[in-house]
């Protein structure tokens, strides 16, 4: 029971941190970064995988324990990668048309600048699954 909620905290710890070491993400060391949406690799994906799979590995890959959480696997990444990445797009295009607004004052001062880079492309979604259940099986067959 010990591993199923320390090794996907562990996975979400070590891809969170990651992000900051990663360049390309654009991030730097500090604890704004630490929390951040989005980003190589997925924590998200990072997290739920990594919680399957030692479901999985413990309960049994027949259990009605380890399909709840594949289920939740499933919604968790597939809004990380559809709903989150749509609403940075909206983000993105609202935080431009306020900004070709910019003679009107009260807009800058009522909208704030919305965040853009919310979710995640499959790559990274891939890379953070990979993280996941490779943190499971290594905690699974240490501890």
């Amino acid at each position: 029971m010990f591993q199923i909620l320390v090794l996907p905290l562990i996975a979400v710890a070590i891809t969170q941190t990651l992000k900051i070491l990663i360049k390309s993400n654009g991030l730097k060391a500090d604890w704004k970064s630490l929390m951040s949406y989005s980003g190589m690799p997925s924590s998200h994906a990072s997290m739920v995988t990594s919680l399957a799979t030692i479901v999985g590995l413990t309960e049994g890959w027949h259990s009605a324990l380890f399909a709840v959480s594949t289920v939740y696997a499933i919604l968790t990444i597939r809004d990380a990668v559809g709903v989150r990445r749509y609403l940075g797009q909206h983000g993105r295009i609202l935080n431009i048309l306020v900004k070709d607004l910019k003679d009107d004052q009260v807009l800058e001062q009522k909208y704030p600048v919305l965040t853009e880079s919310i979710g995640h492309t499959p790559t990274q979604v891939l890379v953070g699954a990979i993280i996941g259940f490779t943190i499971s099986m290594i905690g699974y067959f240490i501890l």
